[in-house]
């Protein structure tokens, strides 16, 4: 259930963010056109962040389905709950239904984007699925999703860290509740009807589309060069660090055989040493006695 809105900046932002991506901007500028009377306001609202794509169909989960994001949100609790307690088999079992219902949510979200035109790309759904997965670790990321005013993808580690700073539209955000918009049902009467006309320009637009999707896998290829990159240079890194220590493991062993040897060599000499300090201590014990024989044979004269 949305909060009752007191603030008149929360309740243009919630109308703003709940708009198309691309009404946002000319929406946000006519708004704060209208409010220049209030010269506070309108700069506030000038100064709305339009949001990117994956917050931009996070919010629109929030909206379309609210009763699915609050489900996302309480197993998230109950995860968080299961972590406090330590109880290792509800941790298990929480992650993978976690797991389950991001990646499942996420499905949903990319739907209705597509629904609204817009087209999510894969990096665009993970970052979707990262937000949700945050949303689920960490109490203010969950109340920054829950506003339906994000402006950012969020990513967590679940460890505490997680600064909110510019994911959201405005600090009020985090509390707030998106006003629910469930989408309207097709009107069968507004239904245009369609006629088959000829395209003078089909061969132009077929080039000029084909032209963007090699520019897509182009952007797309290049991407992943960039990741594969990445990730080789993390692999060399990791395996020079392999070699590194396996370097020093061997050192150590050969350390470790030089220090054994050396044990054997003095447990040796000490049985030598205990050997010669029984033979003194016996040749002290002899002597002594001769002492006292003496000094008894002196004493008798």
């Amino acid at each position: 259930m949305p909060e009752t809105r007191h603030d008149p900046l929360l309740e243009i932002a919630d109308d703003l963010y709940a708009l198309p991506l691309a009404d946002f901007t000319p929406a946000r500028d006519a708004l704060a056109k209208e409010h220049k009377a209030d010269k506070e306001l309108a700069a506030a609202v000038r100064g709305l962040r339009k949001a990117s794509v994956a917050a931009w169909v996070v919010n629109l989960l929030v909206r379309r389905d609210p009763d699915q994001v609050d489900q996302v949100l309480a197993v998230g609790v109950a995860l968080r709950d299961a972590q406090d307690n330590l109880d290792a088999a509800q941790l298990k079992e929480f992650t993978k239904q976690r797991r389950q219902l991001t990646a499942s949510v996420t499905t949903t979200a990319r739907r209705m984007a597509r629904e609204e035109g817009v087209k999510t790309t894969q990096t665009v759904a993970d970052q979707v699925e990262a937000t949700l997965t945050a949303a689920m670790l960490e109490p203010d990321a969950a109340k920054a999703v829950r506003s339906g005013l994000l402006v950012t993808a969020i990513s967590a580690t679940g460890l505490g860290d997680l600064d909110l700073g510019g994911a959201v539209a405005v600090p009020e955000a985090l509390g707030f509740s998106a006003t629910a918009r469930p989408a309207a049902p097709p009107d069968p009467a507004r239904r245009p009807q369609l006629h088959v006309v000829p395209d003078p320009d089909a061969d132009k637009k077929a080039r000029a589309a084909a032209d963007a999707r090699v520019a897509e896998a182009r952007a797309a290829l290049g991407e992943a060069e960039k990741e594969h990159r990445s990730t080789r240079r993390a692999v060399e890194k990791l395996r020079a660090r392999t070699l590194q220590l396996q370097a020093e493991i061997d050192e150590l062993r050969a350390r470790m055989a030089e220090l054994e040897a050396e044990v054997e060599e003095v447990d040796d000499e000490l049985d030598e040493a205990q050997a010669l300090q029984e033979e003194a201590q016996e040749a002290v014990d002899a002597a002594t006695d001769e002492v006292d024989a003496a000094r008894a044979a002196r004493e008798r004269l």
